[in-house]
């Protein structure tokens, strides 16, 4: 399996475990059904674990945009590989999506409330406030990047991104660290940190023949793409720092 298909299937997989723990727990008639935060942000955890295991001998993992960013800024990751990680991302998201759409189809049908029919594609704030809001997928996305920088072997201009050299062990400390930004920074937007993760399962939202769909919140759709780019390019920016000296 080459790089990019990896991190097609990766990124796929994330989604349909990730995404498909929330259709689980806010769609209608589930048998997990109103189960709570604790269990979305356990599953998400275990969703990029699964990703990880799979594409990460032949990709680093990435499955992040904001990742692919990140790494090419403060570890010299490869340019020219950046836009079509990216692509192979968005689209393996967007495979994802559709398929939790497919699993839990009834579910989506017996749901009458749009916005929980929208909540497993894309994310939304809690409380709507585009400044506090982008803040949030800044500090998130912080926190993701600069700690992969370290489980990724702080070494600057590096080439190795696989998470520690461990194989799937390797992917456990990438698992707890997404747990946790979503135990305690992800009760205000969901915790996106993944441009991938929203956009893709969004544009998916938008075109699929959802009964009672709703509109697909483009008009907040900015925030978790330019949030987790801001918040990778500090985190890069600052490990370089610390690395320089």
């Amino acid at each position: 399996m080459n790089a990019y298909l990896a991190e097609f299937v990766g990124t796929a997989l994330m989604i349909l475990l990730g995404n498909g723990v929330v259709a689980n727990v806010v769609l209608k008639d589930t048998k997990g059904n109103n189960s709570g935060w604790i269990v979305i942000t356990t599953a998400w955890a275990l969703a990029v674990f699964v990703g990880v295991v799979v594409a990460g001998p032949y990709s680093g993992a990435h499955l992040n945009p904001v990742v692919t960013l990140g790494l090419a800024i403060g570890k010299g990751f490869d340019w020219a590989k950046v836009p079509f990680y990216i692509i192979a991302q968005i689209s393996g998201a967007m495979f994802g999506a559709l398929l939790v759409w497919i699993t839990y189809k009834d579910h989506f049908d017996a749901t009458d409330e749009k916005g929980l029919k929208a909540a497993p594609f894309a994310t939304a704030p809690a409380i709507r406030n585009k400044f506090s809001n982008l803040f949030s997928e800044i500090i998130g996305t912080f926190v993701l990047i600069f700690v992969i920088f370290y489980l990724t072997d702080a070494t600057l201009g590096t080439k190795e991104v696989t998470p520690i050299g461990l194989g799937s062990i390797g992917a456990i400390p990438v698992a707890f660290l997404v747990w946790v930004i979503g135990l305690a920074l992800g009760g205000t937007t969901g915790y996106a940190i993944n441009p991938a993760r929203d956009l893709g399962p969004r544009i998916i939202h938008s075109l699929i023949p959802m009964k009672g769909k709703g509109d697909s919140d483009w008009s907040y759709a900015w925030i978790p793409i330019v949030g987790p780019i801001i918040g990778s390019t500090l985190a890069a920016l600052l490990f370089i720092a610390l690395s320089s000296k």
